[in-house]
């Protein structure tokens, strides 16, 4: 299958609408990045309609058709039928006009391979030889059975969709031709491609307005008047049915849109209890005039509806009916890569999702999968990731933050603006001799601290950080943090218990003062003993001197 939708992965904010939205969950998470399943997408365009953030594209092939005109071959488009509704008061002549502008040799309705083909599915229910009938318009809804529903493909009507049929009818006409088809569709770009060389190339209402635009081309207000153009009814929820004679009484003729529908009436068909039955399905809601281009810029279903209605006539287009072999199609199954996990396997997987009991799996579908099973089997497929549990982070988140709130040394209270206190932590309780938490939450902070600091915060919204207060109730020294949350309006206490410290603290006081005093006392001693001591050697000194002195005069007056 060719890759019409892609993503700009620098828009993608893993945000999960995508996969919320997508019928088939064909959408991939890894690395935060959502990647679309090629294999498993039917294309119909959803989870470019949803996402917020434009990081689905559909691969714009207008390039592409600029090459065809250029190459000289006449370039012919055939434009479905729901372009009245996206260009509301232009017809399909000045719509001609306007293409012929950019170089094609001419552009005619799509309307008319439509009648082609509500004329072959009238064939075909003549015949009696099938008993439910499912149209094959809808390149999604083929899709959608040949991936998920390949026991309904007998139902499938084996017959061209508009598009295909009208493009064979112009190259029959013209033989050297290349035709564009020009839709709301992004599952025609792969339907072209898919199917070989009826179609060349296929362009959205979106590429279109933009080329015009670029061109300096404006479409003109011009109806036309067609009485036979009934086949302008497809593009709308019943359109083929409007279109159709409904002449076999032994039918039930039904239309099912929306992708969701069409896989409960498969489901249905699965049981085979329905039988002369013609369905008409339609992927998108209110069917093409609901396609995901028109969707996503201007859905007015009801404004729309009334568009073609009016534009359509009351007959069928004057058409030459090919053959019904040259008409043909071919529906293959298309066989997903998907094992089937075992119901071991799921539970191991739900149980990594904290999934430990069937009351734990709450099926809230914020992953983007309906239930929780569904999303262990994704993540079995490698297509989605544990992360993506919203409940399951939620309460990791809380686990860990609650272990971090009730393992921390720190006091922690939460008080709000009117100073109730919303929160206390274990460590509180122990420095506060608080027994429970619910004896005090609720309360005014006043029962347990004082005010003051926490009303100077609110006050003048500024932090108050490590201030060293005693708490003389508690006999216990803290440094205290008051800080504001201005976004939740909520002031946090943290409290370090400091007593050990200050007691220790004053105790080197008091150990370092009784030093001092010793050192003075022990220095003013010393000084006494030295003076005692210079006064005993002055003392001895003096007489010495004297007896020396003594001597002397003796020994002279010998």
């Amino acid at each position: 299958m060719s890759e019409c939708l892609t993503l700009k992965k620098s828009n993608c904010k893993n945000c999960y609408k995508c996969i919320r939205h997508c019928p088939v969950k064909a959408i991939r998470f890894s690395g935060n990045q959502a990647h679309i399943i090629g294999n498993e997408c039917i294309l119909c365009g959803q989870c470019f309609v949803v996402c917020p953030q434009d990081a689905k594209q559909i691969v714009d092939e207008t390039e592409k058709v600029r090459v065809l005109i250029q190459s000289g071959a006449p370039v012919y488009a055939s434009i479905a039928p729901s372009f009245i509704a996206n260009y509301p008061g232009v017809g399909i002549s000045a719509m001609e006009r306007a293409l012929k502008k950019l170089g094609f040799a001419g552009a005619e309705e799509t309307a008319i391979g439509a009648t082609i083909v509500k004329t072959e599915y009238e064939k075909m229910l003549r015949d009696g030889n099938r008993d439910v009938v499912i149209s094959s318009c809808c390149h999604s809804v083929n899709l959608l059975i040949q991936k998920y529903f390949p026991s309904m493909l007998p139902f499938l009507a084996n017959i061209m969709s508009p598009m295909q049929a009208h493009c064979s009818v112009i190259k029959q006409k013209h033989p050297d031709a290349k035709t564009v088809f020009i839709g709301p569709c992004v599952s025609k770009k792969d339907e072209a491609e898919y199917y070989g060389d009826i179609v060349d190339a296929v362009l959205t209402f979106e590429e279109l307005t933009r080329w015009l635009k670029e061109a300096g081309v404006e479409l003109e207000q011009d109806i036309d008047d067609n009485e036979k153009s009934r086949a302008r009814f497809f593009p709308t929820t019943g359109g083929i049915l409007k279109t159709m004679a409904l002449d076999m009484p032994d039918y039930t003729y039904l239309a099912v849109d929306g992708t969701e529908n069409c896989m409960a009436a498969l489901r249905d068909l699965e049981q085979g209890n329905i039988h002369k039955c013609f369905i008409e399905m339609s992927a998108c809601v209110g069917s093409c005039v609901g396609g995901p281009v028109m969707e996503k810029y201007h859905r007015s279903p009801v404004a729309d509806y009334m568009s073609v209605a009016k534009y359509a006539g009351k007959e069928d287009f004057d058409i030459a009916q090919p053959e019904s072999h040259a008409l043909k199609k071919n529906f293959e199954p298309i066989v997903l890569r998907n094992g089937v996990p075992s119901e071991g396997e799921i539970k191991d997987i739900l149980k990594k999702m904290g999934k430990n009991r069937p009351e734990d799996e709450l099926n809230c579908g914020s992953c983007g999968y309906n239930t929780c099973r569904e999303k262990a089997i994704a993540i079995y497929h490698g297509k989605a990731e544990i992360s993506m549990c919203l409940p399951y982070l939620k309460e990791k988140a809380e686990s860990f933050s609650d272990a971090i709130v009730s393992n921390t040394p720190n006091a922690l209270i939460v008080v709000n603006e009117a100073l109730e206190v919303q929160l206390v932590n274990p460590s509180a309780r122990k420095i506060l001799n608080i027994r429970y938490a619910s004896d005090i939450l609720g309360d005014q902070i006043v029962r347990i601290l004082d005010p003051k600091p926490f009303l100077k915060v609110l006050e003048t919204q500024k932090s108050v950080r490590n201030c060293r207060t005693f708490l003389a109730e508690y006999n216990r020294y803290v440094e205290q943090t008051i800080i504001y949350d201005s976004t939740y309006h909520m002031l946090l206490c943290i409290m370090r218990d400091v007593t050990e410290e200050e007691n220790e603290r004053q105790k080197r006081e008091t150990q370092r003062t009784q030093t001092v005093e010793t050192a003075d006392r022990v220095v003013d001693k010393q000084m006494r003993i030295v003076q005692e001591i210079a006064s005993l050697l002055g003392e001895t000194a003096a007489e010495t001197k004297i007896a020396l002195t003594k001597l002397k005069e003796s020994i002279s007056d010998e």
